[in-house]
């Protein structure tokens, strides 16, 4: 019986792996295993040997079958410490660089906009982007017969049929708001609207959909000076140089009188320079608001005066980062953009309404 001890101890601490430690079992207290059949012995042997030789097998089971259990234990650990030598894994290195996001031009210089005209004291005012023929158009001195009301250029929603009220249109400025505004606060006020527009054109400098902001300021002692001193420390700001302008006789039907604005630049290379050179650049309009309009309002125009102006926000972000094209903006692979330098912004937003 020492032998049979002996031996199948010495074979089971010399087991490489699993497979032979249960073939091991198999031989040694499996049904046809040695220890098994030499147990099935007892029955042939007298009473006085079956008290020696019975308590002896049973202890020689319990120990083959705890060595068993040790060494699979022990072939376990030795796997998983393989294991986790092979598949090792230093917290402590820094994380591979991931892509962040990034915003888009036009979002960026919507909030530009934003955060320069709130230091001149100009609140943020925003309405509908769907609304009525009379504020888009009449309550702004646009006359019926003014190319702009032409279905070839608005969008002009469906009205049920027999609903003979004039239909509703995708806004074609943010103007709209500058009513509203007046109607809801009166007057003084100072505000910007910023906003989607939509107009029926499309190439490379006009797409369906784009943005503008427009500025509105009322007051008792306003004048086109104030206008241009505006327009001057909003673009010296924005392109972080100093910036003249230059304003043109134009007309509008909403302002009287009416200007174009243009910015001094240079075109040099293909590219243009803002606030250099002896070139000029047309980039909005501008006026007096018309007195008609103020009346639409709800502001007398006998006591009150104002400035409005609007520039088209992609346009001005296109100068600002040389992107030549405006519908790149909406219709592009925006991994482009990252060429151009986009990356989050560092700062809240503080874009709302009024």
């Amino acid at each position: 019986m020492d032998d049979l001890k002996n031996k199948y101890l010495g074979l089971i601490a010399d087991a490489g792996d699993e497979a032979t430690l249960e073939d091991l079992r198999v031989q040694a207290v499996g049904k046809k295993g040695e220890i098994s059949l030499q147990m099935r012995e007892l029955g042939k042997m007298t009473p006085e040997e079956r008290q020696i030789a019975g308590p002896a097998l049973n202890a020689l089971k319990d120990e083959i079958n705890s060595a068993l259990a040790a060494k699979k234990a022990a072939l376990g650990d030795a796997a998983l410490d393989e294991r986790l030598r092979s598949e090792w894994l230093d917290v402590t290195l820094p994380a591979r660089d991931r892509r962040v996001g990034t915003i888009h031009p036009v979002s960026q210089v919507w909030e530009e906009c934003t955060t320069i005209f709130a230091d001149m004291g100009f609140a943020v005012a925003e309405g509908p982007q769907i609304d009525s023929d009379w504020y888009n158009f009449d309550a702004l001195n646009i006359p019926g017969h003014h190319p702009a009301r032409a279905e070839m250029d608005t969008f002009y929603m469906h009205r049920a049929e027999g609903d003979n009220r004039p239909p509703h249109v995708l806004r074609t400025h943010t103007s709209p708001v500058q009513i509203r505004h007046m109607e809801k606060h009166g007057a003084p006020t100072r505000i910007i609207c910023p906003g989607r527009v939509y107009r029926a054109d499309y190439d490379q400098t006009h797409t369906p959909m784009f943005h503008q902001v427009e500025g509105l300021a009322i007051d008792k002692d306003i004048s086109m000076a104030n206008l241009k001193w505006v327009l001057e420390e909003f673009f010296t700001a924005y392109f972080g140089t100093t910036v003249k302008t230059r304003f043109r006789a134009s007309h509008f039907p909403f302002t009287e009188p009416s200007a174009e604005v243009d910015i001094q630049c240079s075109f040099e290379g293909g590219t243009v320079k803002v606030g250099e050179g002896d070139d000029w650049l047309e980039v909005l309009g501008s006026g007096m608001v018309h007195p008609k309009v103020l009346q639409a309002g709800g502001i007398d125009p006998a006591l009150w005066q104002g400035f409005a102006f609007g520039m088209g926000i992609d346009r001005i972000a296109m100068l600002k980062y040389g992107i030549p094209d405006l519908r790149a903006f909406f219709d592009s692979d925006l991994r482009w953009l990252r060429h151009y330098g986009f990356a989050g912004l560092a700062v809240p937003t503080i874009r709302g309404g009024v």
